[in-house]
């Protein structure tokens, strides 16, 4: 691990520290994106509506027209009750306040002129009684409202029965309550609050509080006090976590069971509004009996009563976006339960999110940073798809709601921060090694030394190598007979062709000297078997060069080949980068790469293209080697022994090379003593040679002018007049 990538993987993980901490404290952003998408998950599978007897008055548009403005005197409210209670309402919930007298009671509007008889008023009717009256032994709930100021609490109908202890400070606390008449307080047969999302700055109603506190007691909702009332029940049962106080976990009423948050809250599943959920008010108070289908609508069912007339303010928006009557809510809240069709945000839910953030984030820095950003982009888009798979299942099938954009929000971030660290610091030092050897180096050997740190450090280091140099034959007199320009056309195609083979065969090319290539094996990593690999390079430039010739793709006609002269060499090198801090290039230096430029220009005194020293021939054996012999190189004060590659491995096992690498052994030794029998070993040599692809006809020439002067005498090995 370098150090870059030390700090590269520092930094993301105190990124995804920041973002799992940003998550655990869960600000007010975060849980509005949370609640959007919860929001899209119901638009895309709405709860299933089921016909079950639920229905609501609705005090619309067309009754206010037709009946008269708000508020209605309360003997017609006195009327709505009776007519539902005739129908077989089983319950008569009022989504309506109650809280003061009712100004257009006769008794009430009388008692305002002057001089009236007192005991007059008792003779006429007041509307308040007349209501009260119509709810005693009725089953009918009043609904009250949150208020800050003064400290009225309605006196409950209903007990309340624990698990645990009382988890009085779990619910949203109520300070005071609108005021109830006095005599509708008596009467009514269940009281429940009719807040919605009290406290919740949203306009959209997700969940709904089913029960209130004061710290002593707790209050129920209109529509779970509806249900109570509904089945004759006088309990509720509250379920708690255990060992956690203050949490709810469940809320019994009747034969229900209702799963709510650790505050009470029940997750509103909702339906599109629908027509068949309200019934007009004036349809119920028209003097005529209401039709059959109206009357089976309200037969058995929890009727809520309420106003869907614009000008009552008493809309709100649903988690569908649709703009509803609250009263409609109360309704659907009955609904959900009666039909089993919960959503639930299980209380480990956080601790999952918060765990996905931090192992997603771990992985995806682990992965920018000793892998590579496109492979942790495609495991940051797996995780977001299956982030999301998991989510909508969850929804789908279980009514469970898990929050899939933390976890793909926190991984983009992260993501987005460990590229960028990579490309701006990790990656720039390999940015400089793939500009320095892009063109000099194959591709697999390029990725390794982008993996090795301190690949561009100044200086050298000495250590083994096999180096080439590559010359063409004659170049002086072949760039003689052509223009500067087609010369430069000639070089670029020659140069090109034989340095793919260097690169190829993992080669680092060091150099351009006019018509030569200097390249080197096991530098700047090592190069496994680099003897072998330079010979095998050697032998593809020799083909490569047949190919180009055959081609003509120098222009010079079939009249005229290219020639060149290959010498190679192992041996002890200083290599690195050699130059200013600012401007250097990669090269060796030292003995080794003097001898190897000797074997080349060798090639010309033994007439062959691929000449190699002992050193190579030693660690590259099983390619078609033949002496030729202990040369004198140039400022080298004993003499070098050199093998000519005839071939590949192929050839090296041919029986035919085998005879011919005998009798050659056989022949240098006699070359070495002068012995007359050297001729009748050349002879043979030849022989052997003209059955293989390798033309040898030139090298054993050189070699048979060189026994020209001998004697029947013997002379001392070695003893061989250079040419």
């Amino acid at each position: 691990m370098t150090r870059a990538q030390q700090v590269g993987v520092i930094v993301g993980l105190m990124i995804v520290t920041a973002l799992t901490i940003l998550r655990a404290s869960d600000p007010q952003l975060m849980r509005q994106a949370r609640e959007v998408a919860f929001d899209e998950y119901q638009r895309l599978a709405p709860r299933i509506f089921q016909d079950v007897p639920v229905r609501v008055v609705d005090i619309d548009e067309a009754s206010l027209r037709e009946l008269g403005q708000w508020p209605w005197p309360r003997d017609r409210m006195a009327r709505l009750v009776d007519r539902l209670s005739q129908m077989g309402a089983s319950a008569i919930a009022f989504d309506v306040l109650f809280s003061e007298p009712d100004r257009l009671s006769p008794r009430t509007v009388v008692r305002d002129v002057a001089g009236i008889d007192p005991a007059l008023l008792e003779h006429l009717p007041d509307n308040d009684e007349i209501f009260a009256q119509s709810m005693t032994d009725r089953s009918v709930i009043l609904g009250f409202a949150l208020s800050n100021e003064g400290n009225f609490r309605p006196e409950m109908k209903a007990g309340f029965a624990f698990t645990g202890e009382p988890p009085f400070h779990a619910p949203p606390r109520i300070h005071s309550a609108t005021p109830l008449r006095p005599q509708f307080e008596a009467a009514a047969a269940g009281l429940g609050h009719i807040s919605l999302n009290p406290g919740d700055p949203s306009a959209v109603v997700r969940t709904v509080p089913l029960l209130l506190s004061d710290g002593d007691q707790l209050y129920p909702n209109l529509a779970l006090e509806a249900l109570r009332v509904a089945q004759g029940a006088s309990t509720y049962v509250l379920a708690n976590a255990p060992d956690v106080p203050d949490t709810i976990t469940m809320i019994k009423v009747g034969e229900f069971v209702v799963p709510v948050t650790s505050a009470g809250e029940l997750w509103l599943y909702v339906t599109p509004d629908r027509a068949d959920r309200y019934i007009s008010a004036r349809n119920i108070l028209a003097e005529t009996d209401p039709s059959p289908e109206t009357s089976a609508a309200i037969q058995g069912s929890i009727v809520f009563i309420g106003t869907s007339a614009a000008g009552l303010q008493d809309i709100r928006t649903t988690a569908l976006g649709e703009n509803v009557p609250g009263v409609s809510l109360q309704a659907q809240i009955v609904e959900q339960i009666l039909s089993g069709q919960f959503l639930s945000r299980p209380d480990w839910a956080d601790g999952l999110e918060i765990l996905s953030i931090a192992v997603a984030g771990c992985l995806l820095v682990i992965l920018t940073t000793f892998v590579s950003p496109a492979v942790a982009l495609a495991c940051g888009l797996l995780i977001t798809a299956l982030a999301l798979a998991a989510s909508w299942l969850a929804f789908l099938y279980g009514g469970l709601l898990l929050d899939p954009l933390a976890p793909i929000v926190s991984g983009s971030i992260t993501h987005f921060a460990a590229t960028a660290f990579r490309f701006l610091v990790i990656d720039r030092e390999r940015r400089e090694v793939r500009l320095a050897f892009g063109h000099y180096l194959s591709p697999s050997l390029l990725y390794r030394i982008e993996h090795t740190q301190g690949a561009l450090r100044l200086g050298g280091d000495d250590r083994e190598l096999t180096v080439m140099f590559v010359d063409v034959r004659n170049f002086t007199e072949l760039s003689e007979r052509l223009t500067p320009a087609a010369v430069v056309g000639f070089l670029n195609t020659f140069l090109d062709a034989l340095s793919r083979d260097i690169i190829a065969n993992e080669g680092t090319l060091d150099k351009f000297i006019g018509d030569s290539i200097m390249a080197f094996w096991n530098a700047p990593v090592d190069v496994g078997d680099h003897p072998a690999k330079a010979v095998h390079a050697a032998l593809a430039m020799r083909e490569t060069l047949a190919r180009l010739n055959a081609e003509d793709a120098f222009g010079f006609g079939p009249a005229h080949t290219v020639g060149i002269g290959i010498g190679i060499h192992t041996g002890l090198a200083c290599v690195g980068n050699m130059g200013a801090e600012t401007h250097f290039n990669y090269s060796a230096v030292g003995d080794t790469v003097n001898v190897t430029a000797r074997i080349e220009s060798a090639c010309k005194d033994v007439s062959f293209d691929i000449l190699v020293s002992e050193s190579t021939a030693s660690l590259a054996s099983q390619y078609a080697l033949l002496e030729a012999g202990a040369l004198p190189l140039k400022g080298k004060s004993t003499r070098t022994r050199t093998f000519a590659v005839v071939g590949d491995e192929r050839l090296a096992l041919s029986a035919e090379f085998r005879d011919l690498k005998d009798i050659h052994a056989q022949m240098i030794d006699a070359l070495a003593y002068r012995s007359p029998a050297t001729r009748k070993l050349l002879r043979a040599a030849k022989s052997k040679a003209a059955g293989l692809p390798v033309n040898l006809t030139d090298f054993y020439r050189r070699i048979s002018r060189r026994t020209e002067h001998f004697s029947h005498g013997t002379a001392k090995k070695d003893d061989v007049p250079a040419e």
